[in-house]
């Protein structure tokens, strides 16, 4: 749906963030709304954020790596704000928080080290749960590394915070 609104260099903050449609969520969010609103009217029971490139590590790439926090709460709350306008007495809707891979691969010649990984997929689930998602869809990854390092900064965070997130930790 998002490549169906022709959106230009000036929707995504300029041409240094052309592409990046996880700042859409600042620069767009009438756009990102209505999408996951569309998903709803057609029935879906769950839609996922467009964070799937939200950590720190990806976002890095445009400049935006201080602000990977920021922008995976603010998918969540939009995904949070029309989940809860089409919730109905027996019918709840839910929200996904989208987690892709990212762009680089932990290996012995450079890339990204354990700590970075772990810590880049700690702030975007952090920010995807404080803004309201129901539950985290991991995408696709590169390497059993890499979920394993999702596995382990999840199980973390879950034992940090879950008297605050109970509705997630049950």
């Amino acid at each position: 749906m998002l490549q169906q609104r022709n959106l230009t260099a000036a929707d995504f903050g300029g041409p240094a963030l052309e592409g990046c449609n996880e700042v859409l969520v600042r620069t767009r969010p009438d756009v990102v709304l209505d999408i996951h609103r569309k998903y709803f009217e057609a029935g879906a029971d769950i839609v996922e954020t467009n964070t799937f490139g939200s950590t720190p590590l990806v976002l890095a790439e445009y400049g935006l790596a201080e602000e990977a926090y920021e922008l995976s709460k603010r998918a969540a709350e939009l995904a949070r704000q029309a989940a809860d306008e089409f919730t109905k007495p027996g019918r709840p809707r839910f929200v996904g928080g989208s987690m892709g891979p990212t762009t680089k691969a932990i290996t012995v010649t450079g890339g990204v080290t354990f700590s970075e990984l772990r810590e880049s997929y700690y702030i975007q689930a952090k920010g995807l749960i404080e803004g309201g998602s129901d539950l985290l869809l991991w995408k696709r990854a590169r390497t059993r590394a890499t979920s394993k390092r999702r596995y382990w900064r999840l199980r973390n965070f879950r034992r940090r915070l879950a008297r605050r997130y109970r509705r997630l930790f049950r």
